[in-house]
């Protein structure tokens, strides 16, 4: 049994996670970090390796209930222990991992919430390829910085890429059972940009948690998570006000591809552009 109750916040990239966990952490009841989680790497990386423990099949073959449900107590022990530093009812964990681990988190946490960031997919290219304009001199984690823009923007929306991959897995979600897609609360970047004292009531109320005002044009500022990790190509800076970003240029072949590869999600979240 989870002592707290966890919230996952994942996503797209450049799609207000950041911002979100950082507005999350004004609650009360909220135990928020800001910071991206090794959780949920951890807890797939422990199943892996016990599932290739011959000692723990063997007793599986004698008792599988049991050793299962240690399998189970082992994983809850782990998150407990995680975020034991603090006696607040809510945590939050952060990592873009999460959006592909649904039925596993189900599993283990039955009554969990989940916030899954979304943004116009041009304008998360948009936001990544003006990031990479200022630190041309770093190359990607995947190794993207020598090519052209058409063919980065290829290899981001690629089935594998940074945008690409998240974005499939949502359009899977939506196949999901009913019961799973509840446990999903979509955060859309421009409506918390726009409204975030709206937004934040929504998600509280989703919550069962009372409303937590707060000032858009005074926040309190933590240290940033750290960036060497994505090769300072995404950054994840908090900031004291809430100022809608610009809208970023990208070139009319990239950005009709892109609406023309991801029509459902225009569909979904973007009914009013999905058409243009």
């Amino acid at each position: 049994m989870l002592n707290q109750r966890l919230l996952y916040v994942t996503g797209l990239p450049r799609s207000g996670s950041t911002l979100l966990c950082q507005l999350l952490g004004l609650h009360p009841d909220i135990y928020s970090t800001g910071h991206s989680s090794p959780l949920c790497q951890s807890l797939n990386q422990l199943r892996h390796n016990l599932s290739d423990n011959e000692f723990l099949l063997s007793q599986l073959d004698v008792d599988f209930d049991l050793t299962y449900q240690r399998l189970k107590n082992a994983m809850h022990g782990f998150i407990n222990g995680w975020f034991a530093e603090t006696d607040k009812p809510w945590v939050v964990d952060k990592n873009r991992a999460w959006l592909t681990q649904l039925d596993t988190v189900y599993s283990l946490d039955p009554d969990c919430k989940m916030l899954v960031c979304v943004r116009e997919p041009g304008q998360v290219y948009g936001s990544i390829e003006a990031r990479h304009q200022q630190t041309l001199l770093l190359d990607f984690p995947d190794h993207l910085a020598h090519l052209s823009r058409y063919a980065r923007a290829d290899k981001l929306f690629a089935a594998d890429g940074v945008i690409g991959n998240p974005l499939k897995t949502i359009e899977h979600m939506q196949d999901m059972p009913q019961h799973l897609q509840k446990r999903l609360f979509y955060v859309v970047f421009e409506h918390l940009m726009e409204n975030p004292q709206t937004v934040m009531n929504e998600i509280y109320q989703w919550l069962s948690l009372t409303p937590a005002p707060f000032n858009p044009n005074q926040l309190p500022v933590k240290t940033h998570e750290s960036d060497s990790y994505y090769r300072f190509k995404y950054s994840h800076q908090t900031r004291a006000a809430i100022t809608p970003p610009r809208r970023h240029d990208i070139s009319q072949r990239i950005e009709q591809e892109i609406r023309h590869n991801f029509a459902w999600f225009y569909d979904l979240f973007y009914p009013a552009q999905s058409h243009l």
